[in-house]
């Protein structure tokens, strides 16, 4: 049996996600205690920002022997827990295995770190010899899964977070970054965030200082690009496609005249500015200025949630890949069963027809070598073929959701 045992930002402050991470240093140390506290048999943790999880496959139910460790390894009370923990086994458990790695269980919709942050969590699992053959086909089969969904629906395309927008807004304003410049005014973090994917993008950056250089040149070294005094902020503008601003002042930073005068030096080329900053940096009057865009924070959030809302239309086809990915597990999951019995029922026929073939031997006395391969090739055709049409139904029964039930059945007729 599959389980499941966890909380996420569904469930739980993030105080409580925090006080139980799993550091990745201790993630040996937990999964070797787990399965021995537990019983057991394959484990993997899942250990993010916004969740905390524990899979594993166990004889029979294991959700509260996981739930204890969970507690007792991060010294809690169980009590402190219980409120916010989910117990899924079975097929939920799958489900759930496969919504986490497609993304349809994040905060932020069709979000790709998830993808990853299950790929290393399954790795560490591999490291630390907790992983089976149920737990690793689980493992290859949903992240199969999940990139079907980011191929095949556009739940994970158009940016949702501010920065991502901001990137995704220059791209269409230019076609594309590379060798396009950018001006960071300020360093704060979303900032950061949007220079350095325009960077990677082919960008080239250069980063205005405030009171000091010290913090710019630091930034601009992270960018490969170089640093600026504030003083500078026209001839820089002059220069670049893209300003980005966003450095917390009490005023403007940016008014209109000097985008006036930048944009005359530049004679009117398309010019991106995108003001992440609160209060603004940038005076809203320099977006009438001719070749200016302008965002602001809200224009930028509007953008944001309007493709978040793009991304809840693709939700439900990528859930219907799943099913289809799902089913499949649950299918090669449950043959499982069928298989041990499959082997004790060729394994039983065949020890009646050695008995039999030894009687007979006895009774007809010494056979030529060609007379003794013609009675093993007759009676091993004759077992082959009664077992032929029992073989194909059980194989059919495994993806019956009463298989269980037929497999008693079988192994009371044939006295297994």
């Amino acid at each position: 049996m599959i389980v499941v045992v966890g909380l996420s930002h569904h469930t739980a402050p993030l105080e409580m996600r925090e006080a139980l991470a799993f550091p990745r240093e201790r993630m040996g140390e937990a999964l070797e205690r787990l399965r021995e506290e537990s019983g057991l048999a394959e484990a993997m943790i899942l250990s993010t920002c916004n969740r905390v999880e524990i899979y594993g496959r166990a004889p029979e139910s294991a959700a509260e022997p996981v739930a204890e460790f969970l507690a007792g390894f991060h010294d809690r009370r169980r009590d402190e827990l219980d409120s916010h923990l989910y117990r899924l086994e079975g097929e939920a458990a799958v489900r759930h295995a496969f919504r986490v790695a497609a993304s349809l269980d994040s905060m932020v919709l069709g979000e790709p770190q998830i993808l990853g942050q299950v790929k290393k969590a399954y790795e560490a699992a591999e490291e630390a010899g907790a992983l089976g053959s149920v737990l690793n086909t689980l493992r290859n089969r949903s992240l199969a899964a999940a990139k079907r969904a980011r191929t095949e629906t556009a739940i994970g395309r158009n940016a949702v977070s501010v920065s991502h927008v901001a990137v995704e807004l220059a791209r269409k304003i230019f076609g594309n970054l590379r060798e396009r410049s950018v001006l960071l005014v300020g360093a704060g973090k979303m900032s950061e965030v949007a220079a350095r994917q325009m960077v990677r993008d082919g960008a080239r950056a250069t980063v205005l200082g405030g009171r000091t250089l010290e913090r710019a040149e630091q930034l601009a070294a992270a960018l490969g690009g170089r640093a600026a005094p504030l003083e500078a902020l026209r001839s820089e503008m002059s220069r670049v496609d893209v300003v980005i601003s966003g450095t917390g002042a009490p005023g403007l930073v940016v008014r209109r005249e000097d985008v006036d005068a930048a944009q005359a030096a530049r004679r009117h080329r398309p010019l991106f500015l995108i003001d992440i900053a609160v209060p603004r940096d940038i005076e809203p009057e320099a977006g009438k200025v001719n070749g200016v865009f302008l965002y602001d924070l809200d224009d930028l959030r509007s953008v944001a949630e309007a493709n978040l809302r793009e991304r809840g239309k693709e939700a439900a086809q990528a859930e219907a890949i799943l099913d289809q990915e799902i089913r499949a597990f649950l299918d090669w999951r449950e043959s499982l069963d069928v298989v041990p019995l499959l082997v004790e029922l060729r394994s039983r026929a065949d020890e009646i027809r050695r008995a039999e073939v030894d009687k007979a031997r006895r009774r007809l006395g010494p056979l030529t070598p060609e007379q003794e391969k013609a009675v093993e090739a007759m009676t091993s055709g004759i077992v082959n073929k009664l077992l032929h049409p029992p073989t194909v139904e059980l194989k059919k029964m495994a993806s019956n959701r009463h298989h269980t039930e037929y497999v008693g059945l079988i192994r009371k007729l044939f006295g297994l």
